[in-house]
């Protein structure tokens, strides 16, 4: 399996669209969510935060009548209570960085990411604090822990 490529998050639509793909990419080849991705990107206005977290029963509406992206209610609800989320975490001290330096341990924050953020796995966990430039265990070390993990096929 390759590693996903690392970014420097600039802002919270950085961290909203690397969750969002974490979201889109279970159940399917990767390639598909690589295919749609600018479509998605577009569809959720470059993933502001601010914009998606306000989102309506309407805009849901709208998302699903959208052939540019990946039309599954349930993923498109898990990325706009995900904005809401990471909106209310940004407002703590230290803001959403802060939030995701504030556990004791890479398992502790992975089980209050899971807790709190909806359509993130263990597996999403660890590909979204990679990513985003967190600390993470090796990806050798992460598969030993969890060895019913099957990695997607390219």
């Amino acid at each position: 399996m390759h590693a996903p490529e690392k970014i420097e998050p600039k802002g919270l639509s950085d961290y909203l669209a690397v969750m969002s793909r974490g979201v889109f990419e279970p159940g399917l080849n990767w390639q598909v969510v690589d295919s749609k991705w600018p479509g998605i990107t577009e569809a959720f206005e470059g993933f502001d935060a601010y914009r998606v977290a306000g989102y309506t029963p309407g805009d849901e509406e709208r998302l699903m009548a959208d052939a540019r992206i990946i039309r599954n209610r349930k993923k498109i609800e898990a990325v706009i209570h995900n904005a809401g989320e990471m909106l209310a975490l940004d407002e703590l001290p230290g803001g959403f960085t802060g939030y995701l330096r504030s556990k004791g341990s890479y398992q502790e924050l992975v089980k209050d990411i899971r807790s709190r953020f909806h359509f993130i796995g263990e597996s999403g966990a660890y590909h979204f604090l990679y990513t985003v430039g967190e600390p993470v265990p090796p990806w050798d070390d992460w598969m030993a822990a969890h060895p019913d993990f099957r990695a997607p096929r390219h």
